[in-house]
């Protein structure tokens, strides 16, 4: 064989190598907590814009543990999960890397995101009451005004110890310190109509059937309820109520994320990136709310419909990194009031 014969080879070769490469870049591996059904209209519509496939790994407990197990050869670009808790975990664990995107800090509040790059909040769902439809007007109404008697036997709500109840103790704590966070629980405790039992969907179900007047759940079961994707009862309890956005008082309504990080051994880093900044963009944000109906984290993008009807949300300013700082404290006094029980 000539050595022009084999240089013709080695060239052969190193083009097939770097169509390989190529080819294995044009991907990006998510690991996620998020339901199927709820995240990929979102990657689907991103692949259909980049050409990108988006291999998705779904998750349902233990994620942090399962990126922790495989170490440096996880195949993790994004890490995707609800609740600012389980972000400040993948950090703590240092299972992050920081990220400077000029994309990701303009569209991302500076409070919906790690000052360091290490996670990204994606979208929003507020801490909202579901009312009768037939109390009288309630937007004054504040998380304080909860523990007010006039409320005895009117108020249903899921398990103090939930995620979703543990942030938003963690906030009133920050605000109002132990004693008066204590002293609140008991007071909401002494107002609940039944047990702190069931899910948010329950809280609707039972103000339809008159057990309870309010509740607090979050505001994006609101949409999936009335859009009838659970079913025909769904869809007549998420009817049966109004939306009410509290407060704290001279404060904001509570809200959590869902967000992501780019993995510590992403072996697509730059597709983890460019995924994390489509999934800010306008277009991915309005496909948050209209899919899963949750608030954008993007000033200015489009909220659903069934959103603004509940009102202007105003953020609350509590460092999302300090209620999942101080929710072992928010869980010990929902512990010592037996709000559960």
């Amino acid at each position: 064989m000539s050595r022009l014969h084999n240089a013709g080879c080695f060239a052969c070769i190193g083009w097939a190598m770097m169509l390989a490469g190529a080819a294995q870049a044009a991907e990006v591996n998510l690991y996620t907590t998020r339901e199927p059904g709820l995240i990929r209209p979102l990657l689907d519509a991103y692949t259909a814009k980049s050409g990108v496939k988006v291999n998705t790994v779904f998750v349902e407990k233990g994620l942090a543990e399962r990126v922790a197990a495989e170490g440096p050869r996880s195949s993790a670009d994004v890490v995707m999960t609800v609740d600012i808790g389980n972000l400040i975990e993948l950090v703590d664990r240092d299972l992050a890397q920081p990220v400077r995107s000029a994309t990701l800090e303009s569209a991302v509040p500076a409070t919906l995101r790690d000052a360091e790059g290490r996670w990204f909040g994606l979208s929003m769902r507020a801490r909202v009451l579901y009312a009768d439809k037939d109390l009288a007007d309630l937007k004054a109404a504040t998380y304080e005004s909860l523990a007010d008697p006039a409320w005895k036997g009117k108020i249903c709500i899921r398990p103090g110890q939930h995620p979703y109840n543990t942030a938003l103790i963690s906030a009133f704590l920050l605000r109002h310190g132990p004693d008066k966070t204590e002293a609140w629980l008991r007071g909401v405790k002494a107002n609940l109509a039944r047990k702190a039992t069931g899910g948010d969907r329950d809280v609707a179900r039972d103000i339809a059937a008159d057990l309870c007047e309010v509740g607090l759940a979050n505001s994006y079961y609101v949409g999936l309820m009335r859009s009838g994707r659970g079913g025909p009862d769904q869809q007549k309890w998420g009817d049966a109520i109004k939306v009410v956005l509290p407060t704290f008082e001279n404060g904001g309504t509570h809200v959590n994320v869902s967000g992501a990080i780019v993995a510590k051994h992403a072996p697509n880093r730059e597709e983890a990136v460019k995924l994390l900044e489509y999934l800010v963009s306008d277009e991915a944000q309005a496909l948050y709310a209209k899919t899963d109906y949750e608030y954008p984290v993007k000033p200015g993008a489009a909220v659903d419909p069934l959103l603004s009807a509940f009102g202007t949300l105003s953020i609350d300013t509590t460092s999302l990194v300090e209620i999942a700082r101080n929710r072992k404290a928010a869980s010990l006094l929902v512990d010592k009031v037996g709000f559960d029980n």
